[in-house]
């Protein structure tokens, strides 16, 4: 009866979660760590980390440098998008497939973007906001796996960069971020299919650089920092807060070991992971959230300290049936790989 509820009603998941319903080790497959920056020019490495020995390992090296980029993966292929190479602001895309280990390029964005956000949904990679090397952004584009075209969709409300971007209830979150004064405790929440954007309950706190994840179907965000992260005054907060999508509201629960912001987050296996990050020094820490007891419990550390790396999971068996697993630049959500893309309309003004 257990086993019939938690597959006939996905909605009731987070109160249904028990011991039983986790997935074991062995079958929930692995995390790949990519990028970041860190006290040098960025590390190029790709870590892996298998939860059943709780141990990292070097998986590959990513082919150039690159920061604040974004992150897809799906079925057995990560997807670049954008950041920046130290230089100059990029728009490049690249794809890796983990099968081959070879990497190949695909259409470039529109727009020069890093500290975007990316999201999957309806069978269409979004870049939302960022930075094109002169300013901050509010514009999203959208592509088209089958036309092999990006084109625009409705613009944000506020101009953000580093927020963090999740899908929840069928719709693209994005939450907090900064633009070139202050650091944002709002959320906007983008609808495929009227193509408009609608504000939601704002956090308890202002967070640029939060990571977000959303877990057993509420949006959580993790860590950040409360003023843009030039101005000698900013605060790193250790806080983490819950959203729940039935009822708009925002809930402080158990706080990180530490007060960092770049987060990179993940869901693997049903729980919360938190990794790595920035303190005033780049961090190598790996914690992860029990629902149960609401606690943070302390994992094997990532080889290389990094912060803003982005973070993906991926299934022990790729094939084109398995779930969609997306990173939003620090954030992981799953989604089914055989939905369509929905028609979009012009919002009336």
């Amino acid at each position: 009866m257990e086993a019939m509820k938690w597959h006939l009603l996905p909605e009731r998941r987070a109160e249904l979660m028990s011991h039983r319903t986790k997935p074991r080790k062995s079958t929930i497959g692995r995390l790949l760590v990519i990028g970041g920056m860190d006290s040098h020019k960025g590390p190029l490495s790709i870590e892996s980390y298998c939860p059943r020995i709780d141990e990292w390992k070097i998986l590959k090296n990513l082919p150039a440098r690159r920061l604040q980029f974004g992150v897809v993966a799906i079925e057995n292929k990560i997807i670049i998008v954008g950041g920046r190479d130290g230089l100059k602001t990029l728009n490049i895309v690249e794809s890796f497939d983990l099968t081959s280990m070879v990497w190949q390029p695909i259409v470039p964005m529109n727009t020069h973007r890093h500290g975007l956000g990316v999201a999957l949904l309806g069978g269409a990679l979004y870049a939302i906001g960022g930075h094109d090397g002169w300013s901050y952004l509010n514009t999203c584009e959208r592509y088209d796996f089958t036309a092999k075209t990006w084109s625009f969709v409705a613009p944000m409300q506020s101009l953000r960069s580093t927020a963090g971007i999740a899908v929840l209830g069928g719709k693209i979150f994005v939450v907090g971020g900064r633009d070139g004064t202050a650091c944002h405790r709002s959320v906007e929440c983008y609808d495929p299919h009227t193509n408009r954007w609608t504000n939601k309950c704002p956090m308890n706190k202002k967070r640029g650089g939060v990571g977000v994840g959303v877990c057993n179907g509420f949006l959580y965000a993790l860590g950040g920092h409360d003023t843009p992260a030039v101005n000698p005054a900013v605060s790193r907060t250790e806080t983490v807060e819950r959203y729940d999508y039935a009822t708009d509201t925002w809930t402080l629960i158990a706080s990180l070991s530490t007060g960092r912001d770049a987060i990179g987050v993940a869901i693997l296996g049903g729980s919360l992971i938190a990794i790595g990050g920035y303190d005033g020094n780049y961090l190598r820490t790996v914690e992860k959230y029990d629902e149960e007891t609401n606690e943070w419990i302390q994992l094997a550390p990532i080889n290389y300290s990094r912060a803003g790396a982005c973070v993906v999971a991926i299934p022990n068996v790729y094939s084109a049936t398995v779930t969609t697993t997306i990173c939003t630049n620090n954030n992981i959500v799953t989604t089914p790989t055989n939905t369509q893309i929905p028609q979009i309309s012009t919002p009336q003004h």
